[in-house]
């Protein structure tokens, strides 16, 4: 028998799940202080330093 192919719904469900498994892995390690530190590329990194440069002009 040969290999059986996902169903549509199934392979979006495997690639939805993967992708907030990677998203609450990358949101865990935010407090400050912590080893596993995100690298200053990290694109979270960008957005909150323009978060936060909005954030502050509009005070």
């Amino acid at each position: 028998m040969g290999v059986t192919r996902l169903k549509r719904k199934d392979r979006r469900n495997k690639t939805t799940s993967r992708v907030e498994v990677q998203f609450l892995s990358l949101g865990s390690n935010i407090e400050l202080g912590s080893r596993s530190k995100m690298k200053k590329t990290n694109q979270i990194v960008k957005n909150d330093a323009v978060l936060n440069k909005l954030a502050s002009e509009a005070k």
